[in-house]
């Protein structure tokens, strides 16, 4: 990690302020081959309500793998575009699932959705997902940018601009970037440090091209890191966490 203090570290000593925590569908399933583990989820809300307690201002996006992945229904013959908003609607379910656990940790979170659903959670006004931010809420975003054929990283990379996060954590099974699975090939290369685009020109599935480019574009730091071990998201807000950084 970096030894300077990004932008915007204050005397909290972390280095980054306000973070965008990428949560993938999977994760929140645990080791269950699909559905959500609330077990996983509550370790996930402990983990969020320490940054906070550490005074760090967090958003998070969820994706929806876990319950209904868009481009595998299209891949078995469904309309994409059917198939991508069903994977919204996946999402919700996951943010509502990590609010609840939010809440039982005594951390105030708000579920903020791309799709208007007023019965159920907020609909996504820019200037209100700032105010609960600054107000020390935690901002889960649902249902992915709203639009089919983005995925839940563009979205992540898309909110953490819109909400002037200073970085994006995207929290995986493995403790950075590789050039191949590290669980299947011992011999795997890890990268501490990459560029956006050695990321693109050597096609590292860190995240979705679209959202790569967007990070670059925007001057905006991806960190990868595991999620697995408890505690690392306070680890990479102070800049001590094993991760890849991309900048």
């Amino acid at each position: 990690m970096a030894t300077e203090e990004p932008a915007g570290a204050g005397a909290t000593g972390l280095g980054y302020k306000r973070l965008l925590l990428k949560l993938s569908g999977e994760a929140l399933m645990g080791k269950s081959g699909f559905g959500i583990d609330m077990d996983v989820v509550d370790r996930l809300a402990r983990d969020i309500a320490e940054a906070v307690n550490a005074g760090a201002e967090i958003a998070v996006v969820v994706g929806g793998g876990n319950i209904f992945r868009g481009l595998a229904g299209a891949a078995k013959g469904m309309e994409r575009a059917t198939a991508d908003y069903m994977g919204m609607l996946a999402t919700v379910m996951n943010a509502l699932a990590l609010q609840n656990a939010l809440e039982n940790a005594k951390v105030p979170a708000r579920v903020v959705s791309a799709i208007p659903m007023p019965t159920v959670c907020e609909s996504y006004i820019r200037p209100k997902a700032l105010q609960h931010i600054e107000q020390g809420r935690v901002v889960i975003f649902a249902a992915g940018t709203g639009n089919p054929f983005f995925t839940t990283d563009t979205a992540a990379t898309l909110r953490a601009v819109e909400m002037d996060c200073q970085a994006v954590a995207k929290a995986t099974q493995v403790d950075g970037v590789y050039d191949s699975d590290p669980r299947r090939n011992p011999d795997a290369k890890r990268y501490d440090r990459l560029g956006y685009a050695e990321v693109l020109a050597r096609d590292l599935k860190v995240m979705d091209g679209t959202a790569i480019a967007l990070a670059r574009d925007n001057g905006l730091p991806v960190i990868v890191f595991s999620i697995e071990e408890p505690g690392n998201l306070l680890k990479v807000l102070r800049g001590t966490g094993r991760a890849t950084v991309i900048e």
